[in-house]
């Protein structure tokens, strides 16, 4: 007799969220690496924290849990403080900071009914 457990649906969505946890986490190494180098050069300390709460969302996004879209979306949240004090209010500045950012987030924030619905599954089976 094999074990009686649900293996999870790959379905579109779960391959989005892969998809998104791929690029979350490739961006998250990237900023670690050469954040750690600026830091190195008397540069901005934002990219190294921010790079390793990217790979925390990353991790958890691929293990289809909201841990790693609410860790996305602090990650996210806490660029805009940055952004204002690199560049104040100036729209210009802010659009190479936030917009890639911004449009991830969106992304993100669309996949969370889908690992809220998977997290209760979980803990229901």
């Amino acid at each position: 007799m094999s074990p009686s457990y649900s293996r999870p649906k790959l379905g579109v969505v779960s391959l989005v969220i892969y998809a998104l946890a791929l690029l979350i986490l490739l961006f998250g190494l990237y900023f670690v690496i050469f954040g750690s180098w600026l830091i190195i050069l008397g540069g901005s300390w934002y990219y190294t924290p921010c790079g390793v709460l990217l790979c925390i969302s990353g991790v958890y996004l691929f293990r289809q849990s909201p841990v790693g879209a609410w860790s996305y979306l602090l990650a996210w949240a806490l660029t805009i403080p940055w952004t204002i004090y690199e560049v104040g209010f100036h729209f210009w500045g802010w659009l190479p900071r936030l917009f890639g950012p911004t449009l991830l987030a969106i992304a993100v924030a669309a996949c969370v009914p889908h690992l809220l619905r998977n997290q209760r599954e979980h803990h229901n089976a």
